[in-house]
């Protein structure tokens, strides 16, 4: 896109540069046709063409400050150190960055060497611009055999001089950048430890429903760190876009969170299944019908497990509870609807099943 613009502008130089030596051509024949008094010595010859190179200088000397005004607002824009001037906002950023997270590793796109081959050519084509605005008095010539005004241009030493601070301006910068890029590697367990192995280690240390609880929060503590990122981060000229390398880690985050909460939830589902069958197999007992010795000793068996179950139930069904209300805190869509059913009535099934049980009894007695 720049190099398009300033080929358009280019063409704009090539046509006031034919115009301006086209005046100065007219300027001249009206100078050398106009009929002075005899008396009056005749303009020489050299003076004519002093004038010319005159004009033709200042021609140069425009195109050379348009060039050096160009390349050092580069220059300012790029390896400038920014306004003291709160009011002018400090140094603008020339080049927007995202920051991705590829393989455990940060990197930019587009990437330094590309950043800098663009101011690279950025500024070739500045220079460049110039190069097919001929240099007066070479109409005689070939179109081919004219020299352009870059010729002159390219050999100044101030020109030469900002070419090369912006050929390697991403340098200063590059250090900086890779200091930032050092700040994520925080994370960096994140990828490099094995999520199912580092599960096992902890399930060794037969943990307790508090660190499944801690071991959570701090995955959710480090997921808001994350969010305090900032979205924009400026080294430089370079504006380093981070809602990319942000929405990586926040996966990596949830990828963790995920195993221990799917873990946690399986030993909870395995205890509700095992106490939902128990109150289950207690309630076929109780159902039965009493016809015979053998089916009133069901029966009786039936009511004295329920009520020694009856004392320490409440406790058995505490900790599922409570494993419940942690998953549900910290991971809300883990449980389809049978499940969650079970869960809601689990307290409501034992004591229904308590007070048939006292139903029971009485009646037998």
């Amino acid at each position: 896109m720049q190099e398009d613009w300033i080929e358009s502008a280019s063409k704009k130089l090539r046509s006031k540069n034919y115009e301006v030596e086209g005046a100065v051509e007219d300027l001249l024949q009206t100078i050398c046709s106009y009929q002075l008094d005899p008396t009056v010595h005749p303009i020489p010859m050299e003076d004519i063409i002093r004038l010319s190179k005159y004009y033709n200088w200042s021609m140069y000397q425009a195109l050379l400050h348009a060039t050096k005004f160009s390349l050092n607002q580069m220059k300012e824009r790029i390896c400038g150190r920014g306004s003291t001037n709160k009011k002018d906002g400090g140094l603008k950023p020339f080049f927007e960055v995202d920051v991705f997270l590829v393989d455990g590793e940060t990197t930019l796109k587009p990437s330094l060497p590309e950043v800098q081959r663009s101011i690279n050519q950025a500024a070739s084509a500045v220079l460049k611009s110039t190069k097919k605005v001929q240099n007066w008095n070479q109409k005689d010539l070939p179109e081919d055999e004219r020299k352009p005004f870059y010729t002159w241009i390219a050999r100044d030493k101030e020109i030469v001089k900002v070419i090369l601070l912006l050929t390697g301006s991403i340098q200063g910068t590059r250090n900086k950048v890779i200091q930032f890029q050092k700040g994520f590697e925080k994370f960096a367990w994140l990828w490099n430890r094995q999520i199912d192995t580092d599960l096992k280690k902890f399930n060794e240390s037969k943990p307790q429903l508090e660190d499944y609880e801690a071991k959570l929060k701090e995955f959710d503590a480090l997921a808001a760190e994350v969010d305090e990122i900032d979205a924009f981060h400026q080294i430089g000229a370079l504006s380093l876009k981070n809602e990319k390398v942000k929405e990586s880690l926040k996966e990596w985050i949830e990828k963790w969170k995920t195993r221990y909460s799917k873990d946690l939830h399986k030993k909870a589902r395995t205890m509700l299944e095992s106490l939902m069958d128990e109150i289950k197999q207690i309630q076929l007992k109780i159902d039965k019908p009493v016809v015979d010795i053998d089916s009133l000793g069901s029966v009786m068996t039936a009511l004295e497990e329920i009520r020694k179950k009856q004392s320490d139930f409440s406790h058995q069904i505490r900790p599922v509870n409570e494993m419940y209300r942690l998953l549900e805190t910290y991971f809300v869509e883990i449980m389809d609807k049978d499940e969650s059913d079970n869960k809601d009535q689990l307290d409501k099934r034992w004591m229904g099943l308590v007070q048939q049980a006292d139903v029971v009894r009485n009646e037998m007695h």
